[in-house]
């Protein structure tokens, strides 16, 4: 399966998580194209995707970061599959927490599930959480590409 992961990270966290999640991809066997968002990339738009993994950081209350709101406008129309993960801190109120990540699946309106990882993945519980989550998708859009 072609996958496209686009991510946007301010201070490194997103980065991990999308790292970790682009491992698992690739241990499936997953033809995996992966970069950060930014404001003088060039995306690689012009193939076909099977899934489109999106991952960001949270902004201002809740928000999604202006590099990815830009790059998903980049996108043109939706893509039917659309799996969304993010990072972001409890500290800030849980009514904020990963919103980006809330935002970005409500527009997609991604029938995936969501991973939301407090800050960095530093722990065992969250390792596990992604490994759990890549197979979750993956199984979800297999079904449907072979």
């Amino acid at each position: 399966m072609r996958i496209l992961l686009a991510y946007d990270s301010l201070s490194g966290n997103t980065k991990m998580v999308a790292d970790e999640v682009e491992a698992e991809l690739k241990k499936a066997q997953h033809d995996v194209t992966s970069f950060r968002v930014h404001p003088d990339a060039q995306y690689p738009l012009e193939t076909d995707y099977d899934l489109f993994i999106l991952g960001a950081w949270t902004a201002d209350l809740g928000r999604t970061p202006p590099d990815m709101k830009d790059f998903i406008a980049e996108l043109g129309t939706k893509p039917p599959h659309v799996a969304i993960f993010g990072t972001g801190e409890t500290q800030w109120s849980m009514a904020y927490f990963c919103g980006a990540v809330d935002r970005m699946a409500k527009y997609f309106d991604s029938q995936y599930p969501t991973l939301k990882i407090e800050q960095m993945p530093h722990t065992e519980r969250d390792h596990t959480a992604i490994q759990d989550w890549v197979a979750q998708i993956l199984s979800m859009r297999e079904g449907v590409v072979k």
